[in-house]
């Protein structure tokens, strides 16, 4: 089982949160027109990466925050936690 650090709620278990997906996957702009082959390749079109990368959970049974987890898909390894409106570096 996995424990993630919540930057609001601390450590807990993975049970409490929900994979949300790719943290680098740069969505389409509110109110912008969207054509559908980038609409397709917004939703469809996605790398299934390998290692470490950064991905979007939501805290569902906690403080229901979006957070962002570095993490090896791998390994299951957890490197680190951000805000969802903090900038990875």
């Amino acid at each position: 089982m996995l424990h993630i650090k919540c930057p609001h709620c601390g450590m807990r278990s993975q049970n409490e949160f929900s994979y949300g997906g790719d943290a680098s996957v740069k969505r389409p702009e509110l109110n912008k027109e969207v054509s559908d082959q980038d609409w397709d390749n917004f939703v469809y079109n996605r790398k299934s990466l390998r290692g470490k990368h950064w991905e979007l959970w939501q805290h569902i049974s906690g403080c229901r925050q979006w957070i962002k987890v570095e993490r090896d898909t791998a390994t299951h390894e957890i490197f680190n936690t951000l805000k969802a409106n903090e900038e990875i570096s």
